[in-house]
């Protein structure tokens, strides 16, 4: 089951830059500022910005949908054709995350709070 999209997250080459560039847009500080993420709340809309995204192929930002059960949801999507890009990992905390790409190269994000 999925809560939706809550969290988008761009690939950055340049964190304090894009740091920069997101404060001056949402009028807000990080709400996680670190050398590996920074995050801001845009009214409980997670913007992440990941200096290390480009390591799964992001050339742009990628939605997470919110799910139960990252695995099950991974096992899902690659059953209706999509390809795994990354298995669930944890990111911290318990927090898991995983991406899949589908047929027209799309990454889907799924996001399991820990």
């Amino acid at each position: 089951m999925t809560t939706g999209i809550r969290t988008v997250i761009y690939p950055v080459t340049d964190l304090a830059h894009a740091k920069a560039l997101f404060g001056a847009l949402l009028g807000a500080e990080p709400v996680v500022d670190a050398p590996y993420y920074a995050q801001f709340d845009a009214d409980g809309q997670a913007i992440g910005l990941d200096p290390h995204g480009h390591r799964h192929g992001q050339s742009g930002p990628v939605a997470y949908w919110h799910v139960d059960d990252v695995a099950t949801s991974l096992a899902a999507l690659v059953q209706a054709g999509a390809e795994t890009v990354q298995d669930p990992t944890d990111v911290g905390g318990g927090l898991l995350v995983a991406l899949a790409r589908d047929g027209d190269g799309n990454l889907i994000g799924l996001r399991q709070a820990g």
